[in-house]
């Protein structure tokens, strides 16, 4: 199997028609000039250097801003050097990211001309108050049309929603995960909104106006989301912003967020509360009179399972006073509860 990478180029803010109350594309990149068709190159000659496998999958990706929203000319120059390598056999596709309202007909020919495989959508909220709210200045109907338009052509989908946004509830983000279901995307992006500086939501929160999830409230919606998509087999490639210099523990003075469920270690919590709702389940069937269990575990998932610093062990423990002996067996599918020592 092809080992399968990704060269990531930001172009943050470019074609971006406005400022949603939550944007600053700039801090989250940390980018902070716009890129032209040259330095795309040097870009890819610098990761390509740095490619070990011979055998590889190669996806030049196109992030931030609204890619489809640039001047065309710019947008031609920068395609067209990522498509060099395209056919010179060095990278295999070109990604972009886009707005539901910058998609046409006229657009998806231009795309496919330099063999653009992949668009995702920053969709949101399938909510328009909430939409509006925001300052989104699209509507969900918007992404309905691209999305069919999308498929119609023959590019791979992907969808983008926040959890957490002005005035959305866990509700309203469960019946956006429904919504998106229907449009069938290949792919999905989950973020928990996070407060960034110099931003409209920033001047919300310092003035309380908004109030931003927890942690443990963004997990708890997160999981609920996972296991949707998953049950569809749809494909969630991201959960949470990237880690970068800026974007970290808003108690580090460099960064940039202010406020908002950050955890460096995210995904992880939200993949663990699903394991750890489902085996709760099973330990509250249990007899009470057992007090320790011991659970074969395969290895791709026994980070899960035990959780983030082993907060299920210890979380089982407190709440159901059990001792959970983990071991590590790949033979088995997902986990298994062979011997309950009484």
């Amino acid at each position: 199997m092809k080992k399968e990478y990704i060269i990531p180029i930001f172009v943050p803010h470019l074609g971006c028609p406005n400022d949603c109350t939550f944007c600053n594309q700039k801090k989250i990149s940390g980018q902070k000039k716009h890129v032209t068709g040259d330095e795309v190159k040097e870009i890819i000659e610098y990761y390509l250097s740095n490619f070990k496998e011979a055998e590889r999958k190669v996806e030049v990706a196109f992030f931030g801003g609204s890619f489809t929203g640039i001047d065309t000319k710019i947008q031609e120059d920068l395609l067209s050097s990522a498509n060099e390598y395209i056919k010179a056999g060095k990278v295999d596709s070109i990604r972009i990211s886009t707005r539901p309202d910058y998609i046409n007909q006229d657009i998806l020919n231009l795309l496919r001309k330099y063999n653009v495989k992949t668009i995702e959508l920053g969709v949101q909220s399938a909510n328009d108050f909430v939409l509006n709210k925001c300052k989104r200045g699209h509507s969900f109907e918007d992404v309905k049309k691209a999305s069919v338009l999308i498929r119609k052509n023959k590019f791979i989908l992907g969808h983008q929603m926040m959890v957490g946004l002005p005035d959305s509830t866990q509700k309203d983000e469960i019946e956006t995960a429904k919504k998106l279901i229907k449009l069938h995307p290949k792919m999905v992006r989950i973020y928990p909104v996070l407060v960034i500086k110099d931003t409209e939501l920033a001047e919300d929160y310092l003035s309380g106006e908004y109030k931003p999830n927890t942690v443990e409230q963004a997990v708890e919606t997160c999981a609920i989301l996972l296991k949707m998509f998953n049950n569809k087999k749809i494909d969630v490639i991201r959960i949470g912003l990237q880690n970068t210099d800026e974007i970290c523990n808003p108690e580090n003075e460099n960064s940039q967020v202010v406020s908002g469920p950050y955890h460096p270690a995210f995904r992880q919590l939200v993949e663990s509360r699903i394991i750890y709702d489902e085996f709760s389940k099973k330990i509250k069937k249990m007899n009470n009179k057992v007090k320790v269990v011991k659970v074969l575990v395969n290895g791709n998932i026994i980070n899960n399972f035990v959780g983030h610093k082993k907060e299920n062990i210890k979380r089982i423990k407190e709440l159901y006073n059990i001792d959970l002996v983990v071991e590590r067996d790949d033979s088995v599918k997902g986990y298994k509860m062979r011997k309950v020592v009484v």
